[in-house]
């Protein structure tokens, strides 16, 4: 991915950046590759899927840590709503062996440099809660930019893990792209939030749908156009 994380060759998050368009053809040329690896069929989003990514054990050891960490979560801009965002969840720790390791299969299977990405977080929905439509990349508009902007600029790939089944409800739902996907243990899914000129891709506009029965626990890594922190 030599080249991808020019500073100066993505200036503003909301338009077309050659920097990010370079970075999707690398993860998706290596995601493509992979046998183990499925893209879901949409024609506006590059999404993928691969079961099993982690093990029953591994699953449960970070459904424990999430427990341990779990707050009210709040939206990026700091603020809590009660009616948006109702979980509850915590950033892992990175010098945890189990958060080290998880981090570097993420890495290796989308082929995403370590120091692009956020540190691992946790999220818990109980029956009832959700987290209602949003986006992951920032909006060049917010006022929250310029500060991510200097903190590795726009987030590019989403990776989310699903740590649990679910009785009912609970889904990934993608609404500009008319799909979901239900949460099924150990199974990672992969986005880009750009679309093929390294713009904010619209389709990548997800929600966690309400729980109904059961308790969902996902853990999400976000990747950034250039290094982190």
């Amino acid at each position: 991915m030599t080249g991808s994380f020019d500073a100066d060759a993505a200036d503003d998050g909301g338009i077309a950046s050659p920097a990010r368009a370079a970075i999707g053809d690398a993860v998706r040329a290596r995601l493509e590759r992979n046998p183990m690896v499925s893209r879901i069929d949409t024609p506006h989003l590059e999404i993928f899927g691969r079961q099993d990514f982690l093990s029953p054990e591994e699953c449960a050891e970070l459904r424990r840590l999430i427990d341990a960490n779990a707050q009210p979560s709040t939206l990026f801009s700091g603020s809590a709503n009660a009616d948006y965002r109702t979980s509850h969840s915590g950033n892992l720790s990175p010098r945890d062996p189990l958060v080290e390791r998880i981090t570097e299969r993420i890495c290796a299977l989308t082929g995403l440099p370590a120091i692009s990405g956020e540190t691992l977080q946790g999220q818990r929905y109980t029956p009832g809660q959700e987290y209602k439509v949003h986006c992951d990349y920032f909006p060049a508009t917010a006022d929250y930019w310029q500060r991510m902007r200097g903190t590795g600029g726009q987030r590019t790939w989403t990776t989310m893990i699903y740590l649990s089944a679910v009785e009912a409800g609970g889904e990934t739902h993608f609404p500009q792209c008319e799909f979901m996907v239900p949460p099924v243990e150990g199974m990672i899914l992969i986005w880009n939030n750009m679309d093929r000129d390294g713009a904010p891709n619209r389709f990548s506009l997800h929600a966690a749908l309400p729980v109904e029965r059961g308790t969902k626990y996902v853990v999400t890594k976000w990747f950034r156009e250039r290094p982190w922190g």
